[in-house]
């Protein structure tokens, strides 16, 4: 029976303290770094050589689906009553709103060095060392709407630019595509700085702190948000009946992207899984 995944806004107390012990519990047992180690890895862009599977790609809302799942499914070997809560960035869009609640996932850093110092994962409450990094900095930390460099979080209507889109993704498939769901729910776009930043991008960006690099995974807030990307490729294809992920086949030989993107029926690395096996997931959750 498919289980259902919250909006985080809707949480009960219980239901909240439920999912932060599980998380604190993968935690101390050394099992979400593990994810934190996954994602550097995989986090490779389009100036890089060698297959794209995370990022700038199409494979972009398959491979996450497939890791938010790994996360959620180690959360229920802790607490079967766990999933992961989604968070609304187009509703909740405050500092103190949720999620950056003292009982959910605490609120921004302190000025001087952005380290989170309220909620359960602040460095100062002895459970959430940071571990696994690109810096030797041990404390979480945030920027929440980066003040000295204001960002905003995005509206309905630039999700609504997004999800009308009727195709999928288009080539050259990676970061500069103007046209195709996928590249504009990613985020990216030309210019320099946070402006041309849309969606998930800006929303990594507004966040600030950890959530601004390839270590991202480390602050929690990470999977509320794919999960809440992941719910609009769930509306889009509800939406958008028949038109599927592309490319359905591999780029040819002499193509730039030979080698380089995971077509609907190629492997997913690191799993055994191709995003066409991803594309339906009604059988295992839902969202409420």
């Amino acid at each position: 029976m498919a289980y259902v995944r919250r909006d985080a806004g809707t949480l009960t107390r219980t239901e909240k303290r439920r999912f932060v012990k599980a998380l604190l519990e993968l935690k101390r047992r050394g099992e979400y770094d593990e994810f934190v180690r996954m994602h550097i890895e995989y986090f490779s862009s389009d100036g890089e050589h060698g297959l794209r599977a995370a990022h700038m790609a199409p494979s972009f809302l398959p491979w996450h689906r497939r890791f938010l799942l790994g996360l959620e499914r180690a959360l229920r070997r802790v607490d079967s009553s766990v999933t992961v809560p989604y968070w609304d960035w187009t509703r909740d869009r405050t500092t103190t709103s949720a999620p950056w609640t003292a009982d959910l996932l605490g609120g921004t850093g302190r000025r001087s060095d952005h380290q989170v110092m309220t909620g359960p994962f602040a460095y100062r409450e002895g459970n959430w060392t940071i571990k696994v990094n690109v810096t030797d900095r041990a404390f979480l930390t945030r920027d929440l709407g980066r003040p000295r460099n204001s960002t905003d979080l995005p509206t309905k209507s630039e999700l609504e630019w997004a999800l009308k889109d009727p195709v999928y993704d288009v080539a050259p498939w990676d970061s500069t595509v103007t046209r195709g769901f996928r590249n504009k729910l990613e985020g990216w776009g030309t210019g320099r700085g946070d402006t041309p930043w849309r969606n998930h991008n800006r929303v990594h960006g507004w966040v600030g702190g950890d959530m601004l690099g390839a270590a991202s995974v480390n602050d929690p807030v990470f999977w509320l948000h794919h999960a809440f990307i992941d719910l609009q490729w769930y509306r889009w294809q509800r939406r958008h009946r028949g038109a599927g992920y592309l490319p359905a086949a591999p780029p040819r030989r002499g193509d730039a992207q030979h080698g380089r993107i995971v077509a609907r029926h190629q492997s997913l690395p690191p799993w055994d899984l191709t995003p066409g096996e991803l594309e339906d997931v009604g059988r295992i959750y839902r969202y409420a």
